[in-house]
């Protein structure tokens, strides 16, 4: 009887030690150079290669399976977020997940007039 809680204990212990490693990754984004200025790379995971991909609501075309990537101009980015949004909702198969921009990327910072670092 001890011997048979401790195994179902260990597979309990093994599944649970298991899951998070089978949830798909949260999308992530980042800001690089392209044709049209600058442009966002969201890119994610999706258990089917034919699934759908839409940011903010708005399909967008992908590369790859399983592993994909958008590009999407930051003017874009910005006709379909609010102002000053911190984030964008990724929709994969009908899933909804949030991915964090860069910083500042929608802050509408047109005018700087200085920008001071200092080193801690």
């Amino acid at each position: 009887m001890i011997r048979n809680s401790a195994i179902t204990l260990a597979a309990l212990l093994a599944a649970g030690l298991c899951a998070p490693a089978l949830a798909a990754p949260t999308p992530s984004t980042r800001l690089v150079h392209c044709d049209a200025g600058n442009c966002l790379v969201v890119t994610g995971r999706r258990a089917d290669a034919a699934a759908p991909v839409s940011i903010n609501g708005h399909a967008v075309q992908v590369r790859g399976t399983r592993k994909w990537r958008a590009v999407v101009p930051v003017q874009t980015v910005r006709e379909w977020s609010e102002p000053y949004a911190r984030t964008v909702t990724v929709s994969v198969a009908a899933s909804d997940t949030e991915a964090d921009l860069p910083i500042g990327l929608l802050g509408h910072a047109e005018k700087l007039a200085m920008l001071v670092v200092r080193v801690k």
